[in-house]
């Protein structure tokens, strides 16, 4: 961790994520495991959410999901 809080990911992982230079994180937290999750905001992530929110009301399911993800 370095003085402004930011985190060095190794070369392996990085590949094996397809985390490069730019790649946004997103960052959850697991409270009660005491866990911080750091999804990599790829191309096959965002492909794997395709259909996933289809028709009205996108962001009210997007903001019931991470409701429910915060209370587990």
């Amino acid at each position: 961790m370095t003085v402004k809080g930011q985190l060095v990911i190794p070369s392996k992982i990085r590949r094996k994520f397809g985390i490069k230079e730019g790649t946004r994180m997103q960052v959850d937290v697991d409270e009660q495991a005491h866990r911080i999750i750091l999804t990599p905001i790829t191309r096959d992530y965002i492909q794997n959410l395709r259909g996933k929110y289809k028709g009205k009301g996108l962001l009210a399911a997007l903001t019931a999901e991470k409701k429910r993800e915060r209370e587990l």
